[in-house]
């Protein structure tokens, strides 16, 4: 068993870790607005497209731009609304179908006072802060890092080292990568990043699916708040 330590420092992944995404809902209300009927053969023929966008993102192989536009091809001939219209649309939702999962709140308010916490996310920029707000998360974290913004995505080392640059700002004393813990659900984006990156590894599996790939994280818990008792 991995020796438990403390850290100054636990950066989360946002969902599915921190919040739940749902997106099915938020895509049928924006769609409702178009009279767009939507099932969930619709949403499952739209994840078809969308997912594969996304793990290519994560790989670096396309930009923010291509994902938020050619996910919404299809729906946009239906509506007749442009796809970056859509994505807005659907991001506005999801502020609001975003809540936290149950483990969140007790986990935050557990370690708060005893480390800083950070959100590092792939997610877009538009409902990252609203979303924290209205789910009242804010006050817990004192850094906020998107994807969107910084030019690179999980697993890339370039946001994780645009994290660590904002982190060391932030301390009075120097700061290393074995003061920093990142939690994911990930293990190809959250746990891949920060492996590479040099810094200890949290795996969220509350499904509880076995690990087969060669990514192997410092830590594994099934319930966020198993967190208390590592940092």
């Amino acid at each position: 068993m991995v020796k438990q330590k403390k850290y100054r420092w636990v950066l989360f992944d946002a969902d599915e870790t921190l919040f739940a995404f749902r997106s099915y809902q938020g895509l049928k209300n924006v769609l409702a607005r178009y009279n767009v009927p939507f099932s969930l053969d619709d949403y499952a023929r739209y994840q078809q497209i969308n997912q594969p966008m996304w793990l290519a993102y994560q790989n670096q192989e396309i930009d923010v731009y291509t994902l938020k536009t050619a996910r919404f091809q299809t729906l946009a001939k239906q509506t007749g609304r442009s796809p970056l219209q859509l994505n807005d649309e659907l991001m506005q939702e999801m502020i609001h179908l975003s809540p936290a999962l149950s483990g969140t709140l007790p986990t935050l308010q557990g370690l708060h006072g005893k480390v800083k916490m950070g959100v590092i996310t792939n997610g877009f920029t538009l409902m990252q802060q609203p979303r924290l707000e209205v789910t009242d998360t804010a006050k817990f974290f004192d850094l906020l890092v998107i994807s969107e913004e910084v030019g690179v995505s999980k697993p890339s080392s370039g946001i994780f080292a645009n994290a660590f640059a904002q982190m060391q700002k932030a301390e009075p004393e120097p700061l290393h990568k074995a003061d920093i813990l990142m939690v994911g659900d990930s293990l190809t984006s959250d746990i891949l990043g920060g492996n590479n990156f040099g810094i200890d590894t949290c795996w969220f599996n509350p499904k509880q699916v076995e690990n087969a790939t060669e990514i192997k994280p410092t830590f594994e818990i099934n319930a966020l708040e198993e967190l208390l008792t590592i940092v």
